[in-house]
């Protein structure tokens, strides 16, 4: 395992994220956590070095921060760092939050405390809420070491909250692919400049990242048969010189061992394989419709519970390879409401980081229906 240095201690630059542990049904977003597996992958994670574990107050309904404080306490408490958020959307009552979370992991204090997803339409919310201050008390009194903040938000969001207060470190979203196409170098160059510490997020893009179409996994493949998909994308963002830990939601046991396998050496990308990466980023780009992580944040305010996520790659499936393969898919998601039940209400648009324009894509949808 690679560490680097953050301030006096030594982090791991791979991360377990635990917004994507391992569910009893699989195919059901709404499934307890198999907690069985799911510790199997943590006290992996500890075996192996991984030293940084990050969850949030919101993932699997409070179910992630059990489950991983769980299984952390059978171990040494000086082996690892817990990373855990306050989401004003979910609830303003920062004080209570923050106390529910210390139960939940069974902890004493917090290593890494963030804001959780900044966004355009929150930043006045976290500013004008007292939180801030709050939880700087709290890192005075020793409750929390590192204070820092995760953002879905704008360059000029961004820009604004890195002001608002001095950050120990902050969450970004970096892959190669919003390295391209979105304005993710931006966003990475302002915390630079600021030098401030950045935790990536959704380095394989929620996944997408570690299948791609065949043109694009043929190129990488002809460069470096051993590679996994996700190891180039993984590989990518430790060129970054700014980036402090990546973290990586593993959900079963192959992915752990793949990603602990590409951080057991360092070596990143050379020029010519930095090449290779971009024309194989563009050719997938051309293939790639709607660039959802599923993340899930669209789900808990739709007002008739449809499955969007499923639904976005649906929409892909669609759009790249057919109707027939569509429907195909449609019959094994596990939804509560359709397409056809979108009342176009905006809520699933406001909550969603990538910006995706959800209303029209579930009317273009309803013609599978």
């Amino acid at each position: 395992m690679i560490y680097k240095q953050f301030k006096d201690i030594q982090l791991s630059t791979l991360g377990l994220g635990n917004m994507r542990l391992p569910l009893v049904e699989a195919n059901n977003p709404q499934s307890k956590i198999d907690w069985a597996k799911a510790h199997e992958i943590i006290d992996y994670a500890l075996e192996n070095g991984i030293n940084y574990f990050d969850t949030a107050h919101v993932y699997n309904n409070g179910e992630s921060e059990q489950c991983l404080g769980a299984a952390l306490k059978k171990h040494d408490r000086s082996k690892f760092y817990v990373a855990t958020k306050f989401n004003i959307n979910a609830s303003s009552d920062y004080k209570a939050v923050f106390e529910q979370q210390l139960e939940r992991l069974q902890l004493d204090y917090i290593d890494f405390y963030l804001i959780h997803c900044l966004m355009d339409n929150n930043i006045d919310k976290y500013l004008e809420s007292g939180c801030i201050d709050y939880f700087n008390e709290l890192k005075k009194q020793g409750k929390i070491k590192y204070f820092g903040f995760s953002s879905h938000a704008s360059p000029e969001t961004l820009q604004r909250f890195t002001k608002a207060n001095s950050w120990d470190f902050a969450q970004l979203q970096i892959n190669y692919f919003d390295w391209n196409y979105s304005k993710t170098k931006q966003e990475y160059q302002i915390l630079k400049d600021c030098n401030i510490p950045i935790m990536v997020m959704e380095p394989v893009r929620g996944g997408r990242l570690a299948t791609l179409n065949k043109e694009s996994e043929e190129l990488l493949k002809s460069v470096h048969p051993d590679w996994s998909m996700a190891s180039w994308a993984l590989r990518f963002v430790r060129t970054l010189s700014q980036t402090q830990v990546i973290l990586s939601g593993m959900s079963d046991m192959n992915q752990i061992v793949d990603n602990i396998k590409t951080f057991s050496d360092e070596h990143t990308l050379n020029d010519s394989e930095m090449a290779a990466l971009t024309k194989s980023c563009q050719l997938f780009h051309k293939s790639l419709i709607v660039g959802c992580t599923g993340c899930r944040y669209c789900c808990d305010n739709c007002p008739v519970s449809i499955n969007i996520p499923e639904f976005m790659q649906v929409y892909n499936t669609y759009k790249t390879i057919g109707k027939r393969q569509a429907n195909q898919m449609i019959e094994k998601i596990e939804t509560q409401a359709y397409p056809t039940d979108c009342l176009s209400c905006g809520s699933c648009e406001a909550h969603c980081p990538q910006n995706i324009e959800i209303p029209k894509i579930m009317d273009e949808l309803k013609i599978l229906f």
